[in-house]
């Protein structure tokens, strides 16, 4: 089975049996591989003491079953993200990770074991061992990794990374997202090459309850492949549905009328979504969400008196977490893509 300038191939059981063997020659290791964490993406440096929050993620690797990611930032000394309700970060199949957090100088990973409980704010990381099985530090970086833009008196995130809402993978594209001399955002879908490139932006700080609305202009030309929404996201929400609340208007055939859905998630639950046809024009989407009730609004953007759709929500409704208002147009699953523009006039925030 041995061979004096190396080890033969052999089976993985009689790799197994014959380690001990192998050790006693040294031709292996007894280390057995480290677990580690990469970051991928690093939010900006920021100390200043703002509700502002980025997105952070990464990589693990050399992880076991039940393990997760605890995650802080360092503001003098090290926080706990993205909340104190919830301090873990699952780690996903791909061995990727994602949450959100509040801005620091530096922020920080740890890999642990089950029955691990973080400290809400500590002085100096725990060092590897015991539960803890990697840890890992970044510096912040010396500006946002995703472009930013104002609109209506906000500071917004524009996207430039591909996702798959509505159940088709969409690319997007910084280019399509802008605001003009007016103040009034542009939203749109654009060919580019061989595909169609999406619009998404986010607020970079969280809202909590209050009245959330939006004035947009005509949108009765979205071909019926197309979806608009106005919503609220939260990744750190993952227990309540990622705190999404929807305004979703969807392109129908004839062009002349939309489809709008008002939505609690999650979506598939009858009780969760009133839907009703939009006929051309200006409209002010609201909603107003507060302890155990969301009350969704759409009325005539010059008349806010005329009420075209207006529905409740009492059960399942979410707390605040760490949720930003967005707002997004991207391609659906199914039907022919095609080039689109949506203009927001104005978003309004009412506590």
């Amino acid at each position: 089975m041995f061979y004096r300038g190396g080890i033969a191939k052999l089976t993985r059981r009689q790799l197994i049996v014959a380690a001990p063997a192998l050790l006693e020659q040294g031709l292996v290791s007894a280390q057995t591989p480290r677990p580690s964490i990469q970051f991928t993406r690093i939010p900006q440096a920021d100390v200043s003491g703002t509700e502002k929050h980025d997105i952070i993620e990464g990589t693990v690797a050399g992880t076991r079953d039940g393990q997760r990611i605890v995650l802080y930032a360092k503001n003098g000394s090290w926080w706990l993200q993205p909340l104190l309700e919830a301090p873990f970060t699952r780690i996903l199949p791909s061995s990727k990770w994602r949450n959100a957090t509040h801005l620091g100088s530096d922020y920080a990973a740890l890999l642990v074991d089950a029955g691990y409980r973080p400290d809400r704010n500590i002085k100096t990381l725990p060092e590897v061992g015991g539960l803890v099985a990697a840890v890992s530090v970044a510096k912040g970086a010396a500006s946002s990794p995703s472009p930013m833009l104002q609109f209506s008196g906000y500071e917004w995130r524009v996207r430039t990374a591909g996702s798959n809402r509505g159940g088709r993978a969409n690319p997007y594209s910084a280019d399509n997202a802008w605001t003009d001399a007016s103040g009034a955002l542009h939203l749109r879908i654009k060919k580019k090459g061989e595909q169609f490139e999406c619009a998404e932006i986010a607020l970079t700080r969280s809202l909590g309850y209050g009245t959330y609305s939006f004035s947009v202009r005509d949108v009765s030309r979205l071909a019926p492949s197309l979806t608009f929404e106005m919503f609220t996201w939260d990744y750190s929400g993952t227990d309540q549905n990622n705190r999404e609340m929807d305004v979703s208007i969807r392109g129908q055939s004839p062009a002349s009328i939309d489809r709008v859905r008002f939505i609690l998630q999650p979506y598939q639950l009858p009780s969760n979504f009133y839907e009703f046809n939009l006929p051309p024009g200006a409209y002010l989407h609201s909603f107003r969400w507060e302890a155990g009730q969301i009350e969704f609004v759409t009325s005539s953007a010059g008349n806010r008196t005329r009420t075209i759709a207006q529905h409740s929500f009492t059960l399942g409704v979410p707390a605040p977490g760490l949720e930003s208002a967005r707002m997004a147009l991207y391609l659906g699953a199914n039907g022919q893509p095609a080039e689109a523009e949506v203009i927001v006039d104005r978003f309004e925030y009412i506590p």
